[in-house]
C-alpha cells in the first residue's frame, strides 16, 4: 500500500497536487482507524514524506477550532501547537494524557516530514524536473513563514505546556516531558 501511494504521488506532473488529492481521499479513513498503534503504523511507514506531511496537516486542521489557510511552513506548525486541541477522540478509550502524547508524536512527525523533503523543494517538483534540480545542486528555497525565532518557539511551547497541564490537572508524565523536549 505504501509503495502504491508513493508511486501515485509521483505519477502526476505536480506531486504537491497529487498528494493533496490522495490525502483528501484517505483522511476520512484515518479518522476511522480505531487504535493508535494502527494510525501510527500507517503514518510511520508512509514512504512519501509529502503525503505524510499533508495527512498530518489535515489531521491538525481538523483539531483546530479556527483552521488556518496558510501554506505549510514552520510558522503553521507553531500555529498547530497553539491552536490544536487534543486530537479527535477516536474509537478507542484512552486516557487524556495519552491523547496529548499522541498529538505530540504527530507534531514531531509533521515537523520531520516537513523538514525532510517539502522544505527542500525537490519533492514538490515532477520526477523529470527533480533530476535537473539534483544535477544543478539547487539550494532549497525557504518561505517567509519558515523564518521563526527561538523566542517564538519558546513562547508557543510555554503556552502549550500551560494548556496541557491545565487540561490534565496533574504533573506531566515523563513520556510527555520527553516528547516536549524533543519537539522543542
Amino acid at each position: 500500500l505504501q509503495r502504491m501511494l508513493s508511486m501515485a504521488v509521483e505519477v502526476d506532473r505536480s506531486p504537491t497536487c497529487s498528494s493533496r488529492k490522495i490525502a483528501d481521499d484517505i483522511f476520512p479513513f484515518i479518522l476511522n482507524i480505531p487504535l493508535r498503534s494502527q494510525r501510527e503504523a500507517l503514518l510511520n511507514t508512509m514512504e512519501s514524506q509529502l503525503l505524510r506531511c499533508r495527512l498530518l496537516e489535515l489531521l491538525f486542521q481538523h483539531s483546530c477550532d479556527v483552521p488556518t489557510t496558510s501554506s505549510m511552513s514552520l510558522d503553521k506548525i507553531l500555529y498547530f501547537l497553539s491552536h490544536s486541541s487534543v486530537l479527535p477522540q477516536f474509537q478507542d478509550e484512552t486516557a487524556t494524557w495519552q491523547r496529548w502524547d499522541e498529538m505530540l508524536q504527530y507534531l514531531s512527525l509533521l515537523l520531520m516530514s516537513y523538514q525532510t523533503f517539502p522544505l527542500a523543494e525537490h519533492l514538490r517538483s515532477s520526477l523529470s524536473d527533480r533530476m535537473d534540480l539534483i544535477v544543478q545542486k539547487a539550494k532549497p528555497r525557504l518561505q517567509d513563514s519558515d523564518d521563526i525565532s527561538q523566542l517564538d518557539i519558546q513562547l508557543k511551547m510555554n503556552d502549550f505546556i500551560s494548556r496541557m497541564q491545565e487540561a490534565l490537572g496533574q504533573p506531566l508524565p515523563p513520556q510527555i516531558q520527553e516528547k516536549l523536549f524533543m519537539l522543542q
